[in-house]
């Protein structure tokens, strides 16, 4: 297996979103950057044309919640560039029909925990079981990182939307346990929770949330954007933070403030 020099980033849920602002923000500062998505390529070949290293990124197709797929990510991967730095669990999926907790179905509950919580957790598994395996190979300048995308709904009651919620939070516990077992190993885990941030997952709530951050739900009355998430994952990459695995970033203009 021949390692390239440059540090590999893989973007779980990147061809749009929150994703594609990390990809972006990677991309830029040097990361060879591996994007995943449901989409065929050809959706997303004119998104990945607009990053600023295009030449430094690769795309897989694939779903998380499946256990072929997880495994064709790792293989791809490691096949074509021989390291993993940084893995970026992003990937994530809302109900397809918001239903109360007293009506919704365990078909809905199980595609959404299916893909938000147990692909990312048997995903993390995967990579770092190889990141742990590349330590002991004397790869240039390798220092693996983790960092998990949540919500503020890991911690916020939204009843029409419960699977959503239990997932999110479960991220919360899969990070504090992949800090506590990778902390031997000198591999840094760290989780990041979005607030209320413009993307397609929330524009078709846009007028109810321009309402509520309008009225002071948020410290900061403006909407986040991909980017302050994007900035927050550098920081994480960057080792400025490596003392403090475990650490949970609230990026939510300070919605996670208990305020009188």
């Amino acid at each position: 297996m021949s390692h390239s020099v440059q540090k590999v980033a893989f973007v779980t849920g990147s061809s749009r979103g929150i994703g594609y602002g990390i990809a972006t923000q990677l991309n830029e500062e040097g990361y060879f950057v591996v994007m995943s998505g449901t989409s065929p390529i050809e959706k997303v070949m004119e998104a990945i044309q607009k990053l600023p290293h295009p030449e430094n990124v690769l795309y897989l197709q694939g779903n998380i919640a499946l256990t072929e797929d997880r495994q064709h990510f790792l293989d791809s991967i490691l096949s074509t560039l021989g390291r993993i730095d940084l893995l970026v669990n992003n990937a994530g999926v809302a109900p397809n029909v918001r239903l109360d907790i007293l009506q919704t179905t365990e078909e809905s509950f199980d595609r959404v925990m299916n893909i938000n919580l147990r692909g990312m957790f048997f995903l993390t598994q995967l990579f770092a079981n190889a990141m742990i395996r590349l330590k002991d190979e004397n790869i240039e300048d390798y220092t693996p990182r983790i960092v998990n995308i949540s919500s503020m709904s890991s911690f916020t009651s939204s009843v029409n939307r419960g699977e959503y919620c239990i997932s999110k939070a479960g991220i919360s516990m899969v990070t504090m346990l992949f800090a506590d077992k990778l902390a031997e190993y000198g591999i840094p885990v760290f989780e990041i929770q979005p607030g209320i941030i413009a993307t397609d997952m929330t524009s078709g709530v846009k007028e109810k949330y321009d309402r509520l951050i309008a009225e002071g739900i948020t410290p900061i009355k403006r909407w986040g954007y991909p980017k302050d998430i994007a900035g927050a994952v550098s920081v994480c990459a960057s080792g400025k933070l490596d003392f403090a695995t475990g650490q949970v970033l609230h990026l939510d203009g300070g919605f996670h403030i208990h305020r009188l």
